[in-house]
């Protein structure tokens, strides 16, 4: 796919994405419910944080077979928490230079939820070392599409490939091969949720002229937040399986 992203025509940012349906100003705050929406990321980003950061001894051993797996749900629930400041950045002003850091811990924790993946479906042996190298690859994915834009060719090709194709590996890893934990169709469920936030977001104006309470935008924040959550539940919940401890 990332060959297909290199030699397909550049796919641009449309103009009209920043024009969102709710624009709505309160307690002096542009866009306030898309800005204000975001403050979920935070609280489920810091969640996942101390909870990670608490797990110790016993209870680690049950969350984790070995110590190092932990580090890609670190820097997944990390970038959620910077996401909240970067899409509250964004939708104070929305333009193509904000969108960058709504986007760039986005891309980054894609990318730490596949290399999780590969730590749990195949192994740490995997999944740990390329952990630094999908981080840089979804990083570098958003900092190509926006040099692309000051060059005036904006190209969203490789982006889409980690937000989308990255996904797909993890759905694909899921059929393939079996999980070393309980609960491993838990991440079915958070990609769902996940799906269904970015179907809110293609029905922005739809779902806000419902009665212009919530955007599609808005209910997107919330939902995405959810599918995050879910991944935490997995991990509060979840047992090595016997014949993974061997």
């Amino acid at each position: 796919m990332l060959l297909v992203a290199a030699i397909a025509p550049p796919i641009s940012q449309p103009v009209e994405y920043h024009q969102f349906a709710d624009q709505r100003t309160y307690f002096g705050i542009s866009n306030f419910f898309n800005v204000a929406s975001n403050i979920i990321f935070l609280f489920v980003g810091i969640a996942g944080l101390m909870f990670l950061l608490n797990v110790h001894g016993s209870i680690a051993s049950k969350v984790f077979i070995e110590p190092s797996e932990r580090w890609p749900y670190l820097v997944l629930f990390a970038s959620v928490t910077m996401a909240c400041i970067g899409s509250i950045y964004y939708h104070l002003a929305p333009d193509n230079n904000r969108l960058v850091w709504d986007r760039l811990p986005i891309a980054m924790g894609v990318m730490a939820l596949l290399a999780a993946t590969l730590n749990e479906r195949i192994g740490p042996r995997v999944g740990v070392p390329l952990l630094p190298v999908l981080i840089a690859m979804g990083a570098g994915s958003v900092m190509h599409w926006n040099w692309s834009e000051q060059r005036g060719a904006g190209n969203l090709n490789f982006y889409i490939v980690v937000q989308f194709y990255s996904l797909l590996a993890v759905i694909l890893l899921g059929i393939f091969f079996p999980s070393r934990y309980t609960r491993g169709t838990d991440v079915y469920m958070a990609l769902a949720l996940y799906g269904l936030a970015k179907l809110a977001e293609i029905g922005d104006r739809q779902i806000y002229d419902l009665g212009h309470v919530i955007s599609g935008h808005t209910a997107k924040h919330v939902v995405a937040a959810l599918a995050i959550y879910w991944i935490l539940r997995m991990l509060t919940k979840r047992r090595p399986l016997p014949h993974s401890m061997e």
